[in-house]
């Protein structure tokens, strides 16, 4: 698959109508995906809320915290490598299998189907808090109450407005391979699997029910829940808060204590800054598993290709222009 540019231009017409829907309700309003994305962000949620008490009062097993942490970073990852730096951007090329492994891996992370998730984060750099942007948290304004209902509409509100991202438009390169065509409307399958996968293990290893049960609360709902509140701050909070040192459009910002559970996508200013780069944490200090995880994949050559920024393109994006910052940086980046 061809490197995705960050800015799709409108495709022909003619060329649009001919490309099968990879959604399960098409573009229509209030889809299918919709109301099982309204499903799957509720219940996990409650969830969420609920394991403070409960681990409070009965503990949570190592069993249970495993398969949490496990199933968390192979969503995680599926999302930041595949859907993000992979689909969305191509910040590398990859082999076949892989392309595919990453689709699923993603998938199981329940965010949304491969397309629309690609198509509106291609949106999103199209339009970086500026109108047209499906999720700036600035769409109401700079006073603390519009921020505040800014920050709401940017974490999750978005995801269910009635005026969607047209994805033969912004997508049409995913539409048109039929794997990731198909990945992308068997969202409902994945997200069953993604689900059941904890409390299989978790019935299995202690042969119980119970085994099962608390397996399916910590390892599939708490789980899920964790990880789209993680990845929707990068929405929200990486665009409201933290240090900008690279220059950019927007407003976006490096928020250092989201990047362990980001896999690295926190360091969201650079990210802004230079899109296409297979590496966030670009300077001394900044964990960016995500980059290490591709890194063990070039290394093993499935993927190629790889966008790793150079210490000049580094330097070019600093803030300021002074010369002593842009040697540090190259610096820091070494």
């Amino acid at each position: 698959m061809t490197a995705s540019p960050d800015v799709i231009e409108d495709a022909p017409k003619a060329q649009e109508s001919q490309l099968p829907s990879a959604t399960l309700g098409g573009d229509s309003k209030r889809s299918v995906e919709q109301i099982t994305l309204l499903l799957f962000i509720t219940v996990p949620f409650i969830a969420l809320l609920a394991a403070v008490p409960l681990a409070w009062g009965w503990g949570v097993s190592w069993l249970d915290l495993g398969l949490l942490v496990v199933m968390y970073y192979i969503g995680c990852h599926g999302i930041t490598i595949g859907f993000h730096r992979y689909f969305t951007h191509g910040s590398f090329k990859a082999k076949r299998p892989l392309r595919i492994a990453l689709a699923i891996m993603g998938s199981l992370a329940v965010e949304g189907p491969l397309v629309r998730w690609v198509a509106d984060h291609r949106r999103h750099h199209k339009f970086s808090d500026a109108e047209g942007d499906p999720h700036s948290p600035w769409r109401y304004g700079e006073s603390v109450p519009a921020l505040m209902k800014g920050l709401w509409w940017a974490h999750v509100g978005w995801m269910f407005d009635e005026e969607q991202t047209p994805q033969h438009k912004y997508a049409p390169d995913l539409i048109k391979d039929p794997a990731l065509r198909a990945v992308s409307r068997q969202f409902v399958l994945w997200t069953s699997v993604s689900l059941l996968i904890p409390p299989l293990v978790g019935g299995l290893a202690t042969m119980s029910w119970w085994g099962a049960a608390t397996a399916f609360f910590w390892g599939s709902l708490v789980r899920v829940a964790l990880l789209h509140h993680v990845t929707w701050s990068i929405n929200s909070i990486c665009h409201a808060v933290g240090k900008r040192p690279f220059k950019s459009r927007d407003r976006s910002g490096n928020v250092w204590w989201l990047a362990v559970l980001s896999c690295g996508e926190s360091w969201h200013n650079l990210h802004h800054a230079d899109p296409t780069s297979a590496r966030h944490g670009v300077l001394r200090g900044q964990l960016d598993s995500s980059a290490r995880i591709i890194r063990w994949f070039e290394k093993a050559g499935w993927a190629y290709d790889v966008r790793w920024p150079s210490t000049d393109r580094i330097a070019s994006r600093r803030a300021s222009g002074d010369d002593s910052q842009r040697k540090e940086a190259a610096a820091q980046a070494a």
